[in-house]
């Protein structure tokens, strides 16, 4: 590898250096991009004598940060005056699209004790490869650099968001879920050929599968969670389902109280938009000790089922009573089988609005009302 040469961010503020050292736990920090060749004018001499890294060890892995540390020869590592950090995205067709675009992502740092903290959400993407690579470097009086050869390149991925930063998305959510309207179905719209084929190969039962990749980058449940997806927003005027839906013209319906009631656990999933003004929540309900109730207990927020913002279920006079938030459209994931007899199936009067369908649908990283200020 060849030496980088110091550099400014596209587009990046007045003072760059005073904004980096906000997002970066290291010490007088300057975003800079490596040379794809040797350049005279680069400042930059190489000289042997400095230790290459070597053995270099990543942990601590978040979202958007990450500790570094290698070990040295003891040879003339008292010359030693800064670090040389050449971080990339790994390219993959999985790659996250909305990592963010010109900004380099190659860092020179002080010398400071090892581990070294790197954190920056805005070229730190979650749940994404990179490679990174180390070079030590010795400032001279004429502000010129003695480095050494680039260490070996190795690879790590980042996390997914914590419970502090799904946290943070549920407060942004509570924000805007508006007033409670009441519910009395949950119900999930698929085609025929699904609800036939359920029948006859699962013994009339809808078995559990792997989340898409919808919503939020860093959001833990996608790939990993399994689950059916349910709907349960009700049309203001009516207090009944919408007879349109992007999902099928065959409507699965089934009373509230047989999917969340007193003995499942609620769970905040995620919240995001599609580039449009209405937003979506994602809840998860499991059954109380069922594995999907184990998964979320170690990722996810719990809502109390009673008194949160979103779906509640509560007794009123001996009655199970349920309301859902007004001003999102809820996204409910049920984490154990559920038979076709608990419920009905019939064709809906509506259209089918493949427009609306949520998919493997990216969300908006521009959108300020569903963002937090970590990778998106």
């Amino acid at each position: 590898m060849e030496p980088p040469r110091l550099a400014h961010a596209v587009g990046s503020p007045t003072s760059p250096c005073e904004e980096v050292i906000k997002n970066l736990s290291l010490e007088a920090i300057q975003l800079c991009e490596r040379d794809g060749n040797k350049s005279q004018d680069s400042g930059i001499a190489e000289m042997e004598e400095l230790p290459v890294p070597h053995n270099i060890k990543i942990s601590n892995i978040t979202c958007d940060s990450f500790k570094i540390s290698w070990d040295m020869d003891s040879k003339s590592k008292d010359r030693i005056t800064h670090y040389f950090i050449d971080l990339n995205k790994k390219e993959n067709k999985n790659s996250n699209k909305f990592k963010h675009k010109d900004v380099p992502t190659k860092l020179v740092a002080k010398a400071v004790p090892l581990p070294m903290t790197v954190r920056g959400h805005w070229f730190l993407s979650p749940r994404t490869e990179y490679t990174v690579a180390v070079q030590t470097a010795s400032k001279q009086v004429d502000g010129d650099y003695v480095v050494s050869e680039w260490s070996e390149i190795i690879e790590f991925c980042t996390a997914d968001y914590s419970k502090v930063h799904l946290t943070q998305l549920l407060e942004k959510a509570e924000v805007i879920a508006g007033r409670m309207l009441k519910l009395s179905v949950f119900y999930r719209n698929q085609h025929k050929e699904y609800f036939d084929y359920i029948r006859e190969h699962h013994g009339n039962a809808m078995q559990p599968s792997v989340k898409d990749n919808s919503g939020s980058h860093g959001s833990p449940i996608s790939g990993k969670l399994e689950g059916i997806f349910f709907s349960c927003n009700t049309e203001f005027n009516t207090g009944k389902p919408p007879q349109d839906s992007p999902y099928g013209r065959y409507r699965f319906e089934i009373a509230a109280e047989k999917l969340f009631n007193p003995n499942t656990n609620l769970y905040f999933g995620d919240f995001y938009c599609m580039y449009t003004a209405y937003h979506y929540v994602i809840l998860v309900i499991a059954p109380v000790g069922s594995p999907g109730d184990e998964f979320c207990k170690q990722r996810l927020p719990q809502l109390n089922i009673k008194d949160n913002k979103f779906l509640t279920c509560d007794e009123e006079d001996g009655v199970m009573v349920y309301h859902h938030a007004q001003d999102v459209i809820l996204e409910v994931i049920y984490t154990d089988p559920v038979d076709l007899s608990l419920g009905t199936v019939a064709e809906i009067t509506g259209h089918q609005l493949m427009s609306l369908s949520t998919a493997n649908a990216k969300k908006d990283p521009s959108c300020k009302t569903c963002n937090i200020s970590v990778g998106r």
